[in-house]
C-alpha cells in the first residue's frame, strides 16, 4: 500500500491519502486520544508534535505543533496508516452516519445546504472541514476543522469565500465568523 501525502494551505497540517475509505460517519476531528477507542488515531496522536487528527471520507489530515518538522513526523504516521490497513481493517471509523433531514425552507437550513454542497467539498480538498454552529442576528458562526483550524489563510477563506457565497445566496446573512 502506498500512502500519499499532500500539502495544505496550513503549514502545520498535512493531508494523508491512503487510497482507502477512512470515515463512513462523516468528518470528525479528534485532539484527545482518550476521547476515542481507535488504535490508528491513538497511535498518531501519541507521536510527539501531533496535536490533532481529522478524518474525512477518504483522507486523514494531521495537525502538528509548529515546533516540529514534517520530515520528522511524516514517516511514522505513514507507517501507522500502512500497519492499520495491512492488518485487514477496511475503514478507520465505520458506523452508519446519522443523516439529518435539513429543512431548506428555513434560513438555517439554506445555510447548512450551501455549506454542505458548495463549501465543504472545496474545504475538504485542502484537508479540512467546516461545520455550521449557529445563525443569529445576520451572523453565521462556523467551526473550522482539520487543516483549516489554525490555517493562516482561514480568515481570508471565511470572508472572501464563505461569507461572499452565503451573502450572495441568502440575503439575511450579513457576516460569517469562526468560533
Amino acid at each position: 500500500m502506498y500512502v500519499q501525502t499532500q500539502i495544505t494551505p496550513n503549514p502545520n497540517s498535512l493531508k494523508f491519502l491512503p487510497g482507502k475509505s477512512v470515515s463512513s460517519v462523516g468528518p470528525i476531528e479528534i485532539n484527545n486520544k482518550n476521547s476515542i477507542n481507535n488504535d490508528l488515531v491513538n497511535n498518531i496522536l501519541s507521536v510527539n508534535g501531533v496535536v490533532s487528527v481529522f478524518l474525512s471520507e477518504d483522507f486523514i489530515s494531521v495537525n502538528k505543533n509548529e515546533n516540529y518538522e514534517w520530515e520528522d513526523l511524516k514517516h511514522i504516521i505513514i507507517s501507522f496508516i500502512n500497519e492499520f490497513y495491512s492488518n485487514g481493517n477496511d475503514v478507520v471509523i465505520s458506523q452508519d452516519p446519522k443523516k439529518i433531514n435539513i429543512d431548506t425552507s428555513s434560513v438555517e437550513g439554506q445555510i447548512i445546504k450551501i455549506l454542505e454542497t458548495k463549501i465543504r467539498p472545496a474545504v475538504a480538498r485542502d484537508g479540512g472541514d467546516i461545520k455550521f454552529k449557529e445563525f443569529k442576528n445576520g451572523i453565521v458562526r462556523v467551526e473550522l476543522q482539520g487543516a483549516c483550524s489554525g490555517c493562516p489563510s482561514a480568515a481570508l477563506t471565511l470572508k472572501q469565500g464563505v461569507q461572499n457565497l452565503l451573502c450572495h445566496y441568502i440575503p439575511e446573512v450579513k457576516e460569517v465568523e469562526a468560533v
